[in-house]
């Protein structure tokens, strides 16, 4: 037998099931163009249920040697912006996604769509309707009731013909008048009861200008866009299921390039809500500082956040794809920029709610000059020099007064490895006016091997020169909402009411003065703290902000889930 064409994949473990469908399709027929897009409405800002669509549709287009275009569903200019594509170009763009040449706009197809709207209406396709949009609700039945023809479905063909142009023309004041196409009022796809084609609408278009007054509906323009681009595999989510008969009706109609569209499961995310609408409110209302406010699922604020594209691509290969709805646990995503930063991150120590420690034996003013590794795991990566004086700063939690067996962090007369350093042993605890731990005094031995009491010492902590620490603004950042389904509102009450009261924690904290030369989005493992970066917005040279980009294990999540 000659051997297999290397252009026809062969059967591959674990293919999810649309790329079982093109082997399947390849196999019948190698020449077969794989040609995919992503066709974002520019209303918003993309989030991370976007990236999933991006890296799946760039991804079967990349790995089938194939086309992917980028392309703007701008069908609706009352709710688009400049502002809203030139971010999601810039969000594509760093996710890896590569269209070339082909950045399109479905407002590029206007004079097209309007002229396979006049065929579809002198084939009887098509009609102009003058019911409001409260009576077409009324007429368009129910899931278990047929709808009712509207009074206007009998319009003859130059009637139609008249009215439409008109309509063009810019006659008609907006919404009195609409074409729809002519279908079945009875069928029990709603979606085929006789769909709005076009609407009238006076606005300014941020392409387009004022040349058109009536806009084609997303249905009417999205399949014949497709068409238009040469389009093989419109892969779309399960909510355009039940669309699939119209997209597939305007096509037979028109009888142009068929595309195969074929659904998948959305990603819906724990503690977290994908819904345009409303991220809309939640930035409008002020719930968040802005689209690329770091505890928004939007590909802006993740990458503000320190998120990799690495990871993004990543957590997007690990989830698979589905034809069946669910929901993903937040730890998926998580887990996926841990690791991708466990290798890139460089090693800082930063002390985030500082306790004072004196090393009694430290003679003042003759600071230590210490070597630690960049990187633990990568000693090709070097060492760094730090120094540590007289005095020291420790988390707070790293020491505890009553301490029970197993706390191997720091107690009175219990001991402890400092990083990279030696063993303090606490000697005397200084309390303030209130009785609050203000201080610690403790030796200390530079011999990292040290028993103390002929033991060996158990634990090791992170800590800061306080003569030379930075002062440094940190923002810790958790979930927005404290409900898994963030969705499921309260009897009577709304998904505002599941928001985190505590989703932002800001602190000073004292960081190794090295950090003062982070440069706008690097990110450093504070040891035993977690993952930041820093901030690409609001950092100075010298004066860096961070942000919390996770925690080092899912401890807020667990706890949550108990």
């Amino acid at each position: 037998m000659p051997a297999e064409s290397p252009s026809v994949p062969t059967s591959r473990p674990s293919r999810n099931f649309i790329q079982q469908i093109i082997d399947a399709d390849r196999a019948k027929n190698p020449q077969v163009v794989v040609h995919t897009r992503f066709p974002p409405e520019p209303n918003g800002y993309l989030h991370i249920g976007h990236a999933k669509s991006i890296c799946l549709n760039f991804g079967l287009a990349n790995e089938y040697e194939g086309k992917f275009n980028l392309r703007f569903d701008d069908t609706n200019p009352a709710k688009e912006e400049q502002e809203y594509v030139d971010s999601i170009i810039d969000d594509v763009r760093w996710l890896g996604g590569d269209w070339e040449d082909r950045l399109f706009f479905a407002s590029d197809y206007f004079d097209q769509l309007y002229d396979w709207a006049v065929k579809l209406v002198k084939n009887g396709k098509a009609y102009v309707c003058d019911l409001t949009a409260e009576e077409m609700r009324e007429h368009r039945g129910t899931l278990t009731e047929p709808g009712k023809d509207s009074p206007y479905r009998t319009r003859g063909v130059e009637e139609n013909l008249d009215l439409l142009e008109r309509m063009k023309a810019g006659e008609f004041p907006d919404g009195s008048r609409t074409l729809r196409a002519k279908i079945d009022m009875a069928s029990p796809n709603l979606n085929l009861r006789d769909p709005v084609m076009y609407r009238v609408k006076h606005a300014h278009h941020h392409r387009t200008g004022d040349n058109w007054c009536i806009y084609p509906s997303y249905d009417y323009t999205h399949g014949q866009s497709d068409s238009i681009e040469g389009i093989t595999y419109s892969i779309c989510t399960l909510e355009f299921e039940n669309h699939r008969p119209l997209y597939d009706w305007f096509i037979q109609q028109l009888e142009i390039h068929p595309p195969r569209q074929i659904e998948f499961a959305r990603l819906n995310l724990s503690y977290s809500v994908m819904s345009k609408r409303k991220l809309l409110q939640l930035v409008q209302e002020g719930h968040v500082a802005g689209w690329d406010d770091p505890r928004m699922l939007t590909i802006r604020g993740l990458r503000r956040r320190g998120y990799t594209p690495e990871a993004m691509r990543a957590f997007c290969e690990r989830i698979g794809v589905a034809k069946f709805n669910s929901t993903i646990d937040m730890a998926w995503l998580e887990d996926a920029i841990r690791e991708d930063l466990n290798e890139r991150a460089m090693r800082r120590m930063a002390v985030m709610r500082p306790l004072r420690v004196v090393l009694t034996n430290v003679q003042p003013g003759e600071p230590l000059e210490l070597e630690v590794p960049n990187h633990p795991q990568k000693l090709e990566e070097g060492k760094r020099k730090v120094k540590m004086g007289r005095e020291i700063f420790i988390e707070q939690e790293d020491f505890m007064e009553d301490a029970p067996k197993k706390f191997f962090r720091l107690k009175p007369g219990g001991a402890v490895r400092l990083r990279g350093a030696g063993i303090a042993i606490c000697e005397e605890v200084v309390k303030d006016k209130e009785g609050k731990v203000a201080e610690l005094k403790c030796s200390f031995n530079p011999d990292t091997t040290a028993q103390v009491d002929g033991k060996k010492v158990k634990g090791t902590i992170h800590w800061v020169d306080a003569d030379s620490a930075l002062d440094c603004e940190v923002r810790l950042y958790d979930h927005l909402f404290t409900v898994e389904i963030p969705d499921v509102a309260p009897e009577g009450g709304s998904f505002l009411d599941n928001l985190n009261p505590s989703s932002l924690e800001t602190t000073i904290a004292k960081l190794e003065p090295s950090l003062a030369d982070a440069t706008s989005g690097e990110s450093f493992q504070f040891e035993r703290v977690g993952y930041f970066v820093a901030d690409s917005v609001d950092s100075k040279p010298g004066k860096p902000i961070f942000n919390r980009t996770v925690t080092l294990r899912d401890t807020w999540g667990k706890s949550q889930r108990k």
